[in-house]
């Protein structure tokens, strides 16, 4: 779709579709939406006197002018009360609006920026905030049908009349675009089935992607990992026909700068459970696993394109967890690359020994710090249902860092308690340690373990399993991959920046 903004009044803009917006409780608009009202002769106040429309967040009234507007429609969009309006609220309202057009066949649509003027958002950050939703509510997985469907609108024109402001609203729809676009590609990436996005598919995939944006990548396979000693990575990918890759992407800034960010992701292509193998219900949806290695891949896309002045790494481990013959089994130990053994009591406990490693190989190039993110434990679920993500840390700067972060993307984190006694749960009268803790606080044990290889590097793990994926849609959120963490963990480098 293509994306512009341009100065001027609204109803003077060549589009078939007009969106604008109200707050719950006004009866007499203003601003660009009173313009709009008042060359509809009043229809707008009219049903809001009526009590047709209260203004409450994402209702929709639609209405067809009959002259004064060379738009064939204009789709009111409710934001609610207005001491509630935040950014996120923008991307509802925009995602909500954006997908009532499509199902009118909108081809052109101008809408104004949701909150600024006389909502009282920051210009930037609310234009940044309405392309997202409006980009991220339009998304559908094309995946492989033979014929795609029509994605609908083909044009949005962000339209802004005070000229003090038109220059912010252009770097916001630019970040916004930005962002938005590579949510949709870990969406993307998340959503394809497993025996299309093998670990060597994905590894072309961050290949082509460097060459396009200037990264620089590097794949290891079995042998340089086997060189490297990355046991733990190896052992769960002994069980599948495909051979893992550890992709690394690496953006460099400029100028030249010493701190890099390392960001690490779990990519599961698909997990079975290995020989501790899942239950069957569900077992289809298990493609989701790699959703934490496809928000770092599209992270570092929307990275090379921002520019941020420090250097990031992208770290994906990228396998299938399968019951071959050769898969590892309870009991077996395995040796990580920093030397530490582990003992595995299940092989559904995969993510931890495929992130020990690649923990550690970021530590080993150098890393500052480091932040990984995975749909780790379904214990996550239980604690957090699906409102927010978890982290376990030690840093609490870096958690400051990152809930912070999320905030500004409109996605939720809880920090959870790493007190030294968690750790005994997961010692191993064999090895040096377990890969599992037992039930109780998993989510906990889980990111201690892969915290065991962080050393005293500054780390924090996001685990991401209750919202990687969406059993319902939502304003701007499909049903299956939701691409959370990437604005995340885009917005957090680009705040070490200021």
């Amino acid at each position: 779709m293509e994306l512009s903004v341009r100065g001027g009044d609204i109803i003077e803009t060549a589009a078939d579709t007009i969106i604008i917006n109200l707050f719950a409780g006004v009866t007499v608009p203003g601003g660009a939406t009173g313009v709009v009202d008042k060359a509809l002769g009043g229809a707008i106040q009219g049903l809001a006197a009526d009590g047709e429309f209260k203004g409450e967040l994402n209702e929709l009234a639609v209405l067809h002018p009959r002259g004064g507007i060379t738009a064939r429609r204009v789709i009111v969009v409710g934001l609610g009360q207005a001491e509630e309006l935040n950014l996120d609220r923008v991307r509802q309202a925009a995602g909500t609006a954006a997908k009532e057009a499509r199902k009118k066949n909108a081809q052109v649509v101008a809408s104004i920026v949701h909150g600024s003027g006389i909502g009282g958002l920051d210009s930037e950050l609310a234009a940044a905030a309405l392309v997202e939703g409006t980009l991220l509510g339009l998304y559908q997985f094309q995946g492989a049908k033979s014929k795609a469907e029509d994605q609908g609108i083909k044009q949005l024109l962000l339209v802004e009349k005070d000229e003090a402001r038109l220059e912010a609203v252009r770097r916001g729809a630019r970040v916004g675009q930005t962002l938005a676009e590579a949510t949709n590609l870990a969406r993307d990436i998340t959503n394809q089935p497993a025996n299309l996005m093998i670990p060597e598919k994905m590894a072309l995939l961050a290949q082509e992607m460097a060459r396009r944006e200037g990264l620089t990548v590097t794949v290891l396979d079995e042998q340089e990992m086997e060189k490297k000693g990355m046991g733990a990575l190896l052992g769960v990918a002994r069980g599948s026909q495909e051979p893992p890759r550890l992709i690394v992407l690496r953006y460099q800034a400029s100028p030249p700068t010493s701190k890099t960010v390392a960001l690490v992701g779990k990519g599961l292509t698909f997990d079975s459970g290995g020989i501790s193998l899942k239950a069957r219900e569900g077992l289809e949806n298990m493609k989701m696993d790699k959703a934490g290695g496809a928000a770092v891949l599209a992270a570092m896309q929307a990275i090379a394109r921002l520019k941020p002045a420090i250097n990031v790494l992208g770290i994906i481990a990228a396998t299938e967890n399968m019951p071959g013959g050769r898969a590892q089994k309870p009991g077996d130990v395995v040796r990580a690359m920093d030397g530490k053994t582990i003992e595995i009591i299940s092989t559904d406990a995969e993510g931890r020994l495929i992130l020990a490693d690649a923990v550690t190989y970021a530590r080993e190039l150098n890393a500052n710090l480091i932040v990984d993110v995975a749909t780790l434990t379904g214990a996550v679920r239980t604690a957090l249902g699906t409102q927010a993500a978890a982290i376990i840390a030690n840093n609490q700067s870096l958690v400051q860092e990152v809930v912070a972060a999320g905030e500004r993307a409109g996605e939720r984190f809880w920090p959870l308690p790493t007190y030294p006694e968690y750790k005994e749960q997961y010692k191993s009268q064999v090895a040096d340690i377990k890969n599992v803790g037992g039930s109780a606080a998993g989510t906990i044990t889980g990111g201690l373990i892969i915290g065991e290889f962080a050393g005293t590097t500054p780390w924090a793990h996001l685990d991401i399993a209750g919202v990687a994926w969406g059993e319902r849609e939502l304003p701007y959120q499909p049903k299956g991959a939701t691409g959370f963490s990437v604005r995340t963990l885009v917005n957090m480098v680009l705040s070490m920046t200021n």
